[in-house]
């Protein structure tokens, strides 16, 4: 039995991770650097104009300014950085918690629409435990927010599980629902790959809005009257709600910590993640702050089958 604890611990990133790509929204390049970070930096902006930092924005739900589509933060001076959602979502579902996210731009890049990218080149970087304990925000009691037929809570759990719905009134999208307890092992494989979606007849308005100026097949599900638009289809079955999904695990990230609790969200979205965040800890009798369930790590099992065969057993 190892005497380490898996979980015990803060994280960061063991080198500079370098990214560029392209904003969906703006059509604009963007360069982003993720610098690790000292233990309970949390994970941050870095807003930076020709070489020059304008602005240090926290990943928290106090900073939001906008959730049209996306998920934006700013500060009061007018300086903004939107599509945060699945940048945050990697970092999260890969339980780093210190992260100075260096960019030069109002966006983040959407890279093929999905945490994919973000994961691997995170994965290549590796991810270094720091001596600080992990600290969880712990929800102590249910909260819940409506709006319409939409809504979300919050209810006590001791690890992190998602449960989501949606419901579009098209055949090629429907009802779908799906959980799971979330965990880097869960996000890399069930989540992290789905991609944003869209409606091929709502383009015309999102340009006319300035929206949507970046997307196209290489970063977006096109949802078509009667089909989808991408030549390769889908990534998984019900990938549409595995991408709620996967904004969820981005959105949560602006509690500032990570969550113990379990999320239920129906037919809700960048919106209803952050009202939700904002109603618990706009409630102080529904959270604290704990230092994180330490679970021991156990030795890996030894299958011994193949020196069975090996040996004529």
């Amino acid at each position: 039995m190892s005497n380490r604890f898996i979980g015990a611990r803060q994280t960061t990133i063991a080198r500079e991770i370098e990214v560029t790509g392209t904003g969906v929204h703006s059509g604009a390049p963007v360069s982003v650097i993720l610098h690790p970070a000292a233990a309970d930096t949390g994970l941050r902006f870095l807003v930076t104009k020709r070489g020059r930092v304008v602005a240090e924005i926290p990943a928290s739900v106090d900073y939001v300014k906008n959730l049209t589509l996306c998920t934006v933060i700013g500060n009061d001076a007018g300086i903004t950085v939107g599509t945060i959602e699945h940048l945050l979502s990697a970092l999260r579902g890969l339980a780093v918690d210190n992260c100075i996210i260096e960019i030069d731009s109002k966006e983040v890049p959407i890279m093929d629409g999905s945490a994919a990218p973000f994961v691997d080149l995170i994965d290549e970087a590796g991810i270094r435990e720091l001596a600080a304990p992990r600290r969880y925000i712990k929800v102590l009691k249910p909260i819940r927010v409506q709006e319409g037929e939409s809504w979300g809570e919050l209810v006590p759990h001791s690890g992190f599980h998602l449960d989501v719905e949606i419901d579009f009134p098209t055949p090629l999208i429907g009802k779908q629902r799906l959980s799971f307890e979330m965990s880097p092992g869960v996000f890399r494989t069930e989540i992290c790959r789905a991609r944003t979606f869209g409606f091929m007849s709502d383009v015309e308005r999102l340009w006319k809005a300035g929206l949507a100026l970046g997307a196209n097949l290489t970063n977006t599900i096109a949802i078509g009257d009667n089909k989808i638009m991408n030549r390769e289809g889908l990534r998984y079955p019900q990938e549409f709600v595995r991408h709620k999904i996967l904004d969820a695990v981005g959105d949560l990230a602006l509690a500032g910590k990570p969550l113990l609790a379990a999320y239920r969200s129906v037919k809700g979205g960048h919106r209803m993640n952050s009202l939700v965040v904002q109603a618990l800890l706009a409630d102080t009798d529904a959270w604290t702050v704990v230092q994180g369930p330490r679970v021991r790590e156990t030795k890996p099992q030894v299958d011994l089958s193949a020196y069975a065969i090996a040996a004529g057993e």
